[in-house]
């Protein structure tokens, strides 16, 4: 069986209630963002399931696509826009079991206790098998201190949190400038925003002060494996000098890289067979998933489904590993 860990659909109820309390010009002129409706496997489920038809053994785990409920300024009309979500995300993995065999839960940290709540209706009501949050939550980063009841609640849940990579095109490459050009924001900016988001968690103590925490990251940890001897003799080097950037470390009780290992990650690189080694050589079996980013490629989804199996199997891994990969490791992380 392949467990397909990071995939995304993007239900028409969520997109209602995000057309309902967004401005009408953003929805106008956003049309590509908001439910995106050039990707018909997103939010047309038949049309979804007759590209899975096309493989065996193949079935999916369901996170929403962007944007999260916290594009809503209001924080009610936010966390409404969760709770029609999670609903619609459960909904939808009821409907078609043999094809999508867990969702994971949307939330608006806007309001805290919202949010804890809402979490443990999505995961004891709804039975969803983990939450889903960006790299940044409306500008904010993630080891941000309101957060913390959140990832204890996680952490006590033993689930995983899913991190989505975030950055928009009005967040330009130059100070010069105002907007990201030749879509660098998303080609190279989502796995920038990935590392960040990882380095903040790993840093701040998050991930000592919770170790049981699960992070599941999409691109296989955007740029940290590729990274591995920076990330040791950087910091190495700056705590050695006695430099601000290291003071860190004395409030952790093992080498930062350690902490960056503990993170799971998907295996849809878009970098091909080396890329994988990489994320394997630093990660590990245990701590890789298979995922896809399905339906986002010109075939629906086909093409890049076809190319994490083609990866994975034509690689020297061991057979042992690939099972881990493919199916294995989402049974013990999701519980089923």
């Amino acid at each position: 069986m392949k467990i397909d860990i990071f995939c995304h659909i993007f239900g028409n109820k969520y997109k209602e209630v995000l057309y309902k309390y967004l401005p009408a010009s953003f929805v106008k002129t956003n049309r590509n963002l908001v439910g995106n409706e050039l990707m018909p496997a997103l939010w047309d489920m038949d049309f979804r399931l007759k590209v899975l038809d096309g493989f065996d053994d193949y079935v999916q785990v369901l996170t929403i696509n962007m944007p999260s409920p916290d594009i809503i300024p209001d924080p009610k009309h936010a966390a409404e826009a969760a709770r029609v979500c999670n609903d619609e995300m459960a909904e939808i993995c009821a409907m078609h079991p043999d094809r999508f065999v867990a969702g994971v839960a949307s939330l608006a940290l806007s309001d805290m206790q919202a949010a804890l709540d809402e979490t443990d209706r999505a995961i004891k009501q709804l039975g969803l098998k983990g939450i889903r949050l960006d790299t940044n939550i409306a500008g904010k980063p993630l080891d941000s201190p309101e957060y913390m009841p959140l990832y204890e609640k996680m952490a006590s849940y033993d689930l995983p949190i899913w991190i989505h990579p975030v950055r928009e095109a009005t967040f330009a490459d130059y100070a010069t400038e105002t907007r990201s050009k030749y879509g660098i924001n998303n080609l190279f900016g989502w796995p920038y925003e990935t590392a960040v988001a990882m380095t903040r968690l790993v840093c701040s103590g998050v991930l000592e002060k919770y170790p049981n925490l699960k992070f599941i990251t999409h691109h296989c940890g955007g740029l940290v494996p590729f990274f591995r001897d920076r990330i040791i003799h950087m910091w190495d080097l700056a705590e050695k000098r006695g430099l601000e950037d290291a003071a860190f470390i004395k409030n952790l009780s093992k080498r930062p890289v350690e902490y960056f290992r503990m993170f799971y990650n998907d295996i849809v690189m878009s970098g091909g067979p080396l890329s994988l080694l990489c994320g394997y050589e630093f990660f590990g079996a245990d701590h890789l998933l298979f995922g896809t980013d399905m339906p986002f490629d010109i075939e629906h989804g086909r093409i890049r489904i076809n190319e994490v199996i083609k990866n994975l199997e034509d690689s020297a891994l061991p057979d042992a590993d690939k099972k881990k990969i493919y199916e294995t490791n989402a049974r013990k992380l999701l519980k089923i």
